[in-house]
C-alpha cells in the first residue's frame, strides 16, 4: 500500500465516522425516518446536479437492467438498513454503533460462501469472521450502549443494528453478483433515487413531517450528513478504490470506529468504556484476518451504512 493513499484513507475514516456522529445527534432533531428521507433526497439531488454539470462525463444511466438491480438494491441495501441504523441510534452511541458497522466485511464474507461460487470461507477466513463476532457479541451480552447515565442498552437498539448491518452486507454481497460490470457513481445514484422515493412517503405516513423542533444546527447536520457524508463519501470511496485499490479502501475501516468514538466523546458527551474497547479490538483484529486471507480485501461501503 502506497503512503500516498494514507491522506486519502484517513479522510474517507473520518467522513465515515464523523456523520455516524452527525446522525446520532441527527435523532435528536428528527424523526429518524424523516431523517433518512431528506438525507437521501438530498444526496440524491446532489448526483443529479452532477450528471446535469457534466453531462461529457457522467451521461445519465439508462439500461433497464442497471436501474433494476439498482433500484432493488436501493430497497434492500440502503432505505432498509439505513432507516434501521438511523433508528438504532436512538439506543447506542454514536462510538458504539461504529463498532458494530466494523463487523460489516464479516457479515459480507459469510453470505458470501453461500451466494458466490468463488468466494468460499477459509480456515483463515472462518477464525477472523469468529473473532469479529466474538467483539460484537461482547457488546451486546454486556448490554453496553456507549451513553452516560444507561447502565444496560436497550436490546431493540442491537436488533435494529444487527438487522441493519445484515441488509446492508446482503447487499454488497447482491452488487458483487449483478452490479460489477456497472460504474459506482450510477448505482449509486440510481439506489439513493429508489431509496428516497420509498422512504419519504412511507416516512409522511407513519411520522408525518414535524419539523418545529429543529435547530439551524439541526439543519446544517443534515445538509452535512447529505452532501459531505453521503455524496462526497461515495465519490471518495470510489477515488480511492480507482487510485489505490481495493486493499487501501479497506483500510478506512480501522478509521472509521476511532473517529466516531473520539468524536462522539467530545461533542455528545458519549462514554469510552473497557468492555468497547474489548469489543473494538476483537472487530478490528478479526476483520484484520478476513482481509489477510481474502484475495481482495472488502472496503467498507459507503452506503449509506451510517
Amino acid at each position: 500500500m502506497s503512503t500516498k493513499s494514507i491522506p486519502w484513507i484517513v479522510l474517507l475514516g473520518f467522513v465515515f465516522g464523523s456523520t455516524l456522529v452527525i446522525s446520532r445527534f441527527s435523532v435528536g432533531q428528527f424523526a429518524p425516518s424523516t431523517y433518512v428521507g431528506l438525507r437521501l433526497g438530498l444526496a440524491s439531488l446532489a448526483f443529479l446536479l452532477m450528471y446535469a454539470l457534466f453531462p461529457r462525463r457522467y451521461a445519465w444511466p439508462k439500461d433497464r437492467r442497471l436501474w433494476l438491480h439498482a433500484g432493488i438494491l436501493g430497497v434492500i441495501g440502503t432505505a432498509v438498513p439505513m432507516t434501521f441504523i438511523v433508528s438504532s441510534l436512538q439506543y447506542l452511541s454514536s462510538g458504539v454503533a461504529s463498532i458494530l458497522l466494523t463487523t460489516g466485511p464479516a457479515i459480507t464474507v459469510i453470505l458470501a460462501h453461500f451466494f458466490l461460487p468463488d468466494e468460499k470461507l477459509t480456515r483463515g477466513k472462518s477464525f477472523g469472521v469468529i473473532l469479529a463476532l466474538s467483539g460484537t457479541a461482547v457488546l451486546a451480552l454486556s448490554g453496553e450502549s456507549g451513553l452516560p447515565d444507561v447502565t444496560r442498552a436497550n436490546p431493540l437498539g442491537y436488533i435494529l443494528m444487527i438487522t441493519g448491518i445484515l441488509f446492508g452486507n446482503a447487499a454488497a454481497v447482491y452488487v458483487r453478483k449483478y452490479l460489477t460490470s456497472y460504474h459506482v457513481n450510477d448505482v449509486a445514484a440510481i439506489r439513493l433515487f429508489v431509496a428516497a422515493f420509498i422512504v419519504m412517503p412511507l416516512s409522511l405516513l407513519f411520522a408525518g413531517f414535524d419539523m418545529a423542533q429543529v435547530t439551524r444546527i439541526g439543519y446544517a447536520a443534515l445538509i452535512y450528513a447529505a452532501v459531505v457524508g453521503t455524496f462526497g463519501g461515495m465519490l471518495l470511496f470510489v477515488y480511492n478504490i480507482k487510485k489505490f485499490g481495493a486493499t487501501a479502501s479497506a483500510m478506512s475501516a480501522y478509521i472509521i470506529p476511532v473517529v466516531a468514538v473520539i468524536l462522539g466523546v467530545l461533542f455528545l458527551g458519549e462514554t469510552v468504556t473497557a468492555v468497547m474497547l474489548a469489543g473494538m479490538v476483537l472487530i478490528i483484529i478479526g476483520i484484520a484476518i478476513i482481509n489477510r486471507y481474502q484475495r481482495i480485501a472488502v472496503p467498507v461501503e459507503p452506503m449509506p451504512l451510517d
